[in-house]
């Protein structure tokens, strides 16, 4: 049996350059991935970090034709002020209800009622958003 040879003859094709081709390839695919891994992580931070004000709706109850009590919870910096957004909609989806909630309390953890007016018979309220000042 004779061996099986896993080199092309340099003679014939000339030197090869894959291994200079490999190690820039590497050596660039490594600065990428670095790259991506940093702005991945700063984008992270800065949403995280840049949220002054967040809310959550604990529970909502429809108590008219026109009206539905929002039990909305707001978390924010203690010298914060600012507004969350809340709208309410009917059983075929279109919005019938919203309005802005302002909270200038001094406490950084706010736990209020709101009644939500609406145009017609709302099925559900949600939180849009929480914006600081």
């Amino acid at each position: 049996m004779s061996a099986v040879r896993e080199e092309v003859p340099k003679d014939r094709y000339g030197r090869s350059r894959d291994r200079h081709a490999d190690r820039r390839l590497r050596a660039v695919g490594a600065v990428l991935g670095v790259a991506l891994l940093a702005l991945v992580g700063w984008l992270g931070y800065h949403y995280v970090a840049g949220q002054k004000v967040s809310g959550e709706v604990i529970a909502f109850k429809v108590t008219s034709d026109s009206a539905v009590d929002v039990h909305l919870e707001v978390r924010k910096d203690a010298d914060t002020h600012g507004y969350c957004t809340l709208r309410s909609r009917s059983a075929d989806g279109t919005e019938v209800g919203r309005a802005d909630f302002r909270f200038d309390q001094d406490s950084g953890r706010v736990d209020k009622v709101v009644t939500l007016r609406t145009t017609a018979r709302g099925t559900s309220a949600e939180l849009v958003g929480c914006h600081a000042d």
